[in-house]
């Protein structure tokens, strides 16, 4: 069953540009899809005219009869005086409304009405009741608010005075008490930190219902969604797959056309060739020459079939590195903050030597920004002391980009931060993408992701051997990810960042500092070891359980002679396979625009999949068997 259909959408906002050009996609129920795009190619404004808060110039959009949608990215306007419980509660309206309507009807019984409508319809709603969690709200409250790190204390405060990551945490868990059937999540994971991300996945995993996200979380990508749809120029491209398959299959498509496109230019160099010679002869004497040359360049011009691919520029630039002098980079001895009666943490003792990277982890406000201040210097710790290396020099990527004038232009930014020419300024911010007249924009007319951009290209030019990130990768696009992880991978000085981003810490954390409950758990090893350590920590033993009695094989008969052909028969057997998918490969490669062709060629594939699989196995099982054969 079809649960969203979007047909043929065009949606311009300025005349001539079209962000969304024939947009044709559809999602099945249950399906996860991604929804994936450069910044501006149209993801969040196909969103809004789902939920119907744009029109489409053209086209049609459809959901299924009686589904309802949740959209994560728009926070509701409650009613003033309203407190973060009230609002989770309205997502209990409905089964209020029902309960208030058993009640009535109860109450009309009692009093001696008889028509037999009455207790049908006490019955559907008893059953509706019962099946919408009516008996069991506490519950489920208390879970998602245990789940999304929403205390009591904050379930008390009044909704409005909430911070914007706040409210986002606070309607997501609404939605999610609502029990929508459709869910829209435009950047879900973006003010969560990795406890509630983690909780939200294994919440997504058990949904029955539908998802459409928006996300440059690779890692939640990874883990939620199935299917991948990307727009590009207005249109869709289809990847049957989570993200590590789209990279890759989208990397595959690349090579592909670009082999296709250098095979089709050098047999038009061929044809041109001939085609001049042909013109030469027909100069010196031979005309009929001509006509046979220029029918070669009609059959050159239906050659011309593959544009030439393009891939986006990647960063061009890398962080000036200051040589580091000593092993000493910091010291942390006895170190305590506290906001009033709040201990953020105490008793904090550190070491960090030449080489380090390290992340600062932790949930929302454990006071994982509050340690960078005061190894920065822009706090002062109650007690204790943060002694820096002598040769240490600090650059520091904020998480709030802020900037002294921001109705200066690029440029001028540039000039008056850097000591540096014009040309220079506009190499160094071509080199992260702000080009032609992008680069007279007021910094205070960029995106929060351009602005992090734009700090992150004057921060570059500093002769730097401690680099400190606060969510580096916050609200930054895909690309932009990607750019500031090629620059890291190239510095190679000491390393402090906080992020919530889990393929970033990843692939660059060797050393994890895990802030909570006021202490530094200080691990020495990669995030995935930590991962593995925390686990072993946290969970109870598992009981040993006796092997079960090995199974005795039956013997069989033929010999070695009949297993060797079997084998070699399902040898045959497997390369036929994976020469029928390499074809229906190639045949998705031509559909990736059609969208109803590509559903018929991935479902042959996935039935493809499945019998190579098998073959494997029997081919695994038979080359065993043989293998045991000849030891005997």
């Amino acid at each position: 069953m079809i649960d969203i259909s979007v047909s043929n959408i065009v949606k311009e906002f300025e005349v001539g540009r079209k962000i969304l050009d024939g947009l044709t996609f559809q999602v099945d129920t249950g399906e996860r899809v991604g929804l994936l795009g450069k910044n501006g190619a149209g993801k969040t404004t196909l969103f809004r005219i789902l939920t119907g808060e744009l029109e489409p110039d053209e086209g049609q959009i459809s959901i299924a009869s009686g589904k309802r949608v949740g959209l994560i990215s728009q926070i509701p306007v409650y009613p003033t005086g309203y407190t973060v419980e009230a609002v989770l509660r309205t997502a209990f309206d409905r089964l209020r409304e029902m309960e208030g309507e058993m009640e009535s009807l109860t109450a009309r019984m009692a009093a001696g009405e008889s028509d037999p409508s009455l207790l049908r319809r006490y019955d559907a709603l008893s059953a509706a009741f019962e099946s919408g969690g009516g008996y069991d709200t506490e519950t489920a409250l208390n879970k998602v608010c245990n789940g999304l790190d929403i205390p009591s204390a904050m379930r008390e405060r009044a909704f409005t005075d909430l911070s914007g990551g706040e409210k986002t945490r606070v309607n997501l868990g609404r939605l999610i008490l609502e029990d929508t059937d459709i869910l829209l999540l435009d950047e879900p994971t973006n003010h969560l930190d990795l406890r509630a991300t983690e909780w939200l996945e294994d919440y997504l995993s058990r949904f029955k219902g539908t998802v459409l996200t928006i996300s440059h979380d690779r890692w939640f990508l990874d883990k939620v969604v199935n299917r991948v749809v990307e727009l590009v120029n207005g249109k869709a491209e289809f990847y049957a797959g989570n993200y590590s398959f789209y990279v890759e299959e989208k990397e595959r498509r690349y090579q592909e056309k670009l082999r296709r496109y250098e095979k089709e230019q050098a047999k038009l160099a061929q044809l041109q060739e001939a085609a001049d010679k042909l013109h030469l002869w027909a100069f010196m004497g031979n005309d009929k020459l001509h006509k046979r040359a220029f029918s070669m360049e009609k059959r050159m011009e239906r050659l011309r079939k593959t544009d030439k691919p393009r891939k986006d520029r990647k960063l061009s630039v890398r962080f000036g590195e200051r040589e580091f002098h000593g092993d000493e980079v910091l010291v942390i001895r006895d170190l305590k903050k506290s906001f009033g009666d709040r201990v953020l943490f105490d008793h904090v003792d550190l070491e960090v030597v030449g080489g380090e990277r390290i992340a600062l982890l932790g949930d929302n406000g454990a006071g994982k920004s509050t340690l960078l201040k005061l190894i920065l210097g822009e706090e002062s710790p109650d007690s204790g002391k943060i002694r820096m290396g002598p040769t240490v020099k600090i650059g520091y990527l904020p998480q709030i980009i802020h900037f002294d004038r921001p109705d200066r232009n690029l440029v001028d930014t540039m000039l008056y931060a850097q000591n540096c020419t014009t040309q220079e300024a506009r190499d160094r911010l071509a080199a992260f993408n702000f080009r032609g007249e992008d680069v007279f924009k007021s910094v205070s007319a960029l995106s929060g992701g351009e602005q992090s951009r734009l700090r992150l290209c004057m921060l570059m030019d500093e002769k730097i051997n401690l680099l400190i990130l606060d969510e580096p990768t916050n609200h930054l696009d895909l690309d932009s990810r990607e750019w500031i992880e090629e620059a890291v991978a190239d510095y190679g000085g000491n390393l402090l960042f906080v992020s919530h981003d889990r393929y970033f810490i990843h692939q660059f954390a060797t050393r994890i500092w895990m802030l909570e409950d006021g202490k530094i758990t200080d691990f020495d090893g990669a995030f995935e070891a930590y991962r593995a350590w925390r686990e072993r920590r946290f969970s109870p033993p598992l009981p040993k359980q006796e092997a079960p009695p090995k199974k005795e094989k039956p013997t069989r008969t033929g010999g070695t002679k009949l297993l060797e052909k079997e084998v070699t028969a399902a040898e045959r057997e497997v390369t036929r396979a994976e020469e029928r998918m390499y074809d229906l490969t190639l045949e998705i490669e031509a559909a990736s625009s059609d969208y109803l062709k590509l559903t018929e060629l991935y479902a042959q594939r996935e039935a493809l999949e499945d019998e190579i699989a098998h073959l494997y196995a029997v081919w695994e099982r038979l080359s065993g068997e043989l293998e045991e054969a000849r030891a005997e």
